[in-house]
C-alpha cells in the first residue's frame, strides 16, 4: 500500500484544500497517533482534523484515488451549511456552553473511552491467558494420545494393508 499512498501524496501535494500525508506511528509521530486512535498499521483517516473518521475502502491506487477526489469541506462548526440538522443541532448546543463546561464534558468523554479501551485491554488479556490455558491442555492431550499408541497402531494398520495385497 506505501507505493500507492505516495503516489497519492505527489499528486495532492501544495492542494490548498486537500492533505494527503502520512505520520510514522512508531516514532516521533506516535502521541498523534494515539491521539486520533490509531490502533493498527496501516490505518487511514479522514475529516475534520478535530473529528477524524476512518477510512473503509480499498486500498489499490485507483480506490484511493477515487476517493480523494470526492474529498474536500465536511460538516464542522466552520461548514455548518455542510451539516446535516442532527449534527448541525449538536453543533449549535456545544456552541452554546460555556468553555469550561464544554472541557469538562470533553474531559468526561475521554475517559470513557480510556475506561472502554482499559476493559477491552484486560479482556483481551483474559482471553490470551485462556488461549494459553486451552493451548497447554490440548498439548498434553495430544502427547498422551500419541504416547497410548496411536503411531504404532496407524504403522500395524499400513503393514497389514501391505500383506493383504
Amino acid at each position: 500500500m506505501k507505493p500507492a499512498w505516495d503516489e497519492l501524496m505527489e499528486e495532492y501535494e501544495g492542494n490548498p484544500s486537500i492533505l494527503i500525508a502520512d505520520v510514522d506511528c512508531t516514532a516521533a509521530g506516535q502521541p498523534l497517533c494515539e491521539k486520533v486512535g490509531v490502533r493498527g498499521y496501516p490505518t487511514i483517516k479522514h475529516g475534520d482534523p478535530n473529528d477524524l473518521q476512518d477510512y473503509e475502502g480499498g486500498r489499490g491506487i485507483d480506490d484511493l484515488k477515487e476517493f480523494a477526489a470526492g474529498l474536500g469541506p465536511t460538516c464542522s462548526p466552520a461548514n455548518l451549511e455542510l451539516c446535516d440538522d442532527e449534527k448541525k443541532s449538536k453543533i449549535m448546543e456545544y456552541k452554546k456552553m460555556g468553555k469550561v463546561a464544554l472541557e469538562e464534558l470533553i474531559a468526561e468523554k475521554e475517559k470513557e473511552l480510556e475506561k472502554v479501551e482499559e476493559t477491552f485491554k484486560t479482556d483481551v488479556e483474559g482471553l490470551q491467558a485462556k488461549y494459553e490455558e486451552l493451548q497447554k491442555t490440548k498439548e498434553e492431550a495430544l502427547k498422551g494420545i500419541k504416547e497410548a499408541g496411536l503411531g504404532l497402531m496407524k504403522s500395524v494398520k499400513a503393514a497389514k494393508g501391505k500383506a493383504e495385497l
